[in-house]
């Protein structure tokens, strides 16, 4: 499910930059741009660890 969350929110970052360089002006601004951008890096990391927790109770 995080995975998932991730490839979504990195997809829309990914999104915003190619239509801001395309247009000449992103969608987002660059703070929203970062807050993206951390969230799918938080997601990442969630979806590490329990997967590291999963693999350790095996």
């Amino acid at each position: 499910m995080y995975l998932v969350l991730t490839a979504i929110l990195f997809g829309a970052y990914v999104v915003n930059v190619v239509l801001g360089s395309i247009s000449g002006t992103p969608f987002l601004g660059d703070v929203s741009e970062m807050l993206l951008l951390f969230a799918a890096s938080i997601c990442f990391v969630v979806a590490i660890l329990r997967s590291e927790r999963k693999a350790r109770q095996k």
